[in-house]
């Protein structure tokens, strides 16, 4: 057994309480490294298609990398994937805190949840020891009431937890999971899969250790990346403000999402800015695991309307979506709402991409006060913003329509099409393409619908021909308004995300401040487990997971059609900011990234020759 690596894998048959351990695959490992990898791999594999997102047939799994659970800095993520209820295509979502260490240390790199419990449960691993236990008096629960339930009845404050709540209780398709009460796996539904098999959580408590292959040369690497990412001009910054400093960063380059994207300013973007939370309502930092920036932050509002509420982060796509996004002033309103979807267990960007696209047709007159059960649904109205939030997560009233998505809820009125912001059925996070095209092409093609993180092209924020110029031959690769040049970006930029989800790493340091490149990550993954990479072979990770991620889509019918994001950002420039009169050309895009991948250009599906150079020929028979 390589080291780095835990060494097992947990099946766990909730509809019987049956389990076992099988030792880890080394093959896969080489072949997928860790964490979201492993997940692709084996999701592909054991969940058919067609498979019900929330039937006993879907499995729900937990994975994490090799560098956690080390010393390795900000090493401490980990993966949740499954079938996803919201999208119906490839679930994943990811996470921080202690949950994955404490995994690892409990003799685990993935958890896979099978069947469906007889009755409310929650799965309890003390390494060896895994029980079904009865989550009497914790079923209905918050997160954080789950938490410190299922802490007292294991009678062990260390045992770390991954939590549902009531929302995914209730069926919201976009419920998700939470460690450390706040850290939140929310995307995709995640915590809609675990609630329908009757599962409230994973408590897992361990006492082991994590080896390295070469601990000499491992400790001389971390000390190395510390003192880097310790003299990075981005360290102070992110430390006092996470990602909350994007805010007027993306206000100043006129792409920040305001009004559901009806523009890209908001006139009050400093009274909602992340100077303005750090100075006036951050009490303390707080880190996950390994972490070398503590960038979360314990907040306070000490008077009106909301005093006496607190809590951890947010960070900038919760800030901004329940500011800007919804064009509310009200700084305090975005911090209570914040709090109250954590414990509620719901995704904010899906909770406000479907409140954003409610209150657009209101204020257009599309939707009538009779439709909403007596809610106004104006811009910036704050009781209804909470009420709302309260009314998805119970499925009651106007919020039933809004729990399963803005996508759905506009198939079910006939109505508001062009105004859903989402992509395969996922709303988009805070930034709009028509600003940063590379992020748009990226948008269309990520593997679980709408998303940044798949590929996250942080180099189109300097606007800067030179560096897509050096990186790729390309000048508008890193130029945002261009949309010449990012097929090549977002191919590698997405290989790359993908190495970093496998290694398990925190994204924000190792890839947006360029501490782990795939030589680097190469030479960690050999010091940390003996697997030797070269670089061309890392990227063949990434490219693989990606890969199979894709093709778990085509088995559910996505290709180029697919592919696209909401016609207000191929029609409709905006009229004011620094990303005026300018819209995106998505099929020039996509011709670009499929040419670069190597996918026919006509279906967007790999195609055999594309498929056999990363060793996954056996898939090539699903691409009919």
């Amino acid at each position: 057994m390589s080291k780095g690596y835990a060494g097992k894998v947990l099946r766990i048959n909730v509809s019987d309480g049956s389990y076992r351990t099988d030792p880890l695959d080394m093959n896969e490992a080489r072949q997928y490294i860790g964490g979201r990898g492993f997940n692709a791999a084996k999701l592909y594999k054991e969940v058919l298609a067609g498979t019900d997102p929330l039937g006993p047939d879907n499995k729900l799994m937990v994975a994490t990398g090799p560098l956690v659970g080390t010393m390795f800095p900000t090493a401490s993520r980990f993966n949740v994937s499954a079938r996803s209820p919201l999208t119906g295509i490839f679930g994943d979502t990811n996470a921080g805190g202690h949950f994955a260490p404490e995994m690892k240390f409990a003799g685990y790199d993935q958890i896979i949840v099978e069947g469906k419990a007889e009755k409310p449960s929650y799965i309890s691993i003390r390494e060896d020891v895994v029980e079904i236990r009865n989550a009497d008096g914790i079923w209905g629960s918050t997160v954080f009431e789950a938490d410190i339930g299922i802490k007292k009845q294991l009678k062990d404050q260390w045992t770390q937890t991954l939590i549902c709540g009531p929302a995914a209780e209730n069926g919201v398709m976009y419920a998700g999971l939470f460690a450390n009460q706040v850290r939140a796996a929310a995307r995709t539904g995640m915590g809609t899969v675990m609630a329908s098999k009757n599962i409230k959580g994973i408590a897992v408590r361990g006492t082991g250790a994590i080896e390295v292959h070469d601990p000499d040369g491992f400790k001389e690497l971390v000390l190395t990346l510390e003192g880097e990412i310790r003299n990075h001009e981005q360290f102070e910054g992110r430390r006092l403000m996470g990602t909350t400093r994007i805010l007027m960063m993306a206000d100043k380059g006129g792409f920040l999402p305001t009004r559901n994207y009806t523009q890209g300013t908001f006139e009050h973007a400093s009274e909602v800015s992340g100077e303005r939370l750090a100075a006036e309502y951050n009490v303390k930092g707080r880190g996950c695991f390994a972490c070398t920036i503590p960038c979360s932050r314990i907040y306070s509002i000490r008077e009106g309307q909301f005093k006496g509420v607190h809590g951890e982060g947010p960070e900038y796509e919760s800030l901004g979506s329940f500011t800007s996004r919804l064009g509310n002033r009200d700084i305090e309103l975005a911090l209570t709402a914040n709090d109250l979807c954590n414990q509620l267990g719901i995704d904010i960007l899906s909770t406000v991409g479907a409140i954003g696209w409610a209150m657009e047709l209101y204020e257009d007159g599309k939707l009538s006060k009779e439709e909403t059960g007596g809610l106004e649904l104006n811009w910036g109205n704050k009781e209804a913003i909470i009420t709302l939030i309260h009314q998805i997560s119970k499925r009651e009233g106007f919020g039933d329509i809004l729990a399963d998505g803005a996508f759905k809820a506009a198939e079910k009125l006939g109505k508001g099409h062009d105004a859903v912001i989402a992509v395969k059925g996922m709303d988009l996070i805070m930034a709009d393409p028509r600003g940063l095209k590379g992020f748009g092409l990226g948008y269309a093609v990520a593997t679980r619908g709408g998303d940044h993180l798949r590929s996250e092209p942080f180099i189109e924020l300097a606007d800067d021909p030179s560096i897509g110029q050096e990186m790729f031959g390309a000048p508008g690769a890193s130029m945002r308004r261009s949309d010449v040049g990012k097929g090549k970006l977002i191919t590698y930029f997405e290989d790359w995300c993908a190495v970093i989800d496998a290694l398990q790493p925190c994204k924000n340091i190792m890839q947006n401040m360029m501490i782990l490149q795939f030589p680097r990550a190469a030479e960690a993954l050999e010091l940390a487990t003996g697997i030797k990479l070269t670089e061309q072979e890392i990227m063949d990770v990434g490219s693989r997971i990606t890969t199979v991620e894709r093709m778990f889509g085509i088995r559910e019918g996505i290709g180029r059609k697919d592919d696209t994001v909401p016609k207000r950002f191929t029609d409709t420039p905006l009229t004011e900011g620094g990303s005026s009169d300018t819209v995106m050309d998505i099929e020039l895009m996509l011709d670009e990234y499929y040419t670069e991948r190597g996918w026919s250009l006509e279906t967007g599906h790999p195609t055999p020759a594309a498929l056999r150079r990363l060793g996954l020929d056996h898939l090539a028979g699903d691409l009919a």
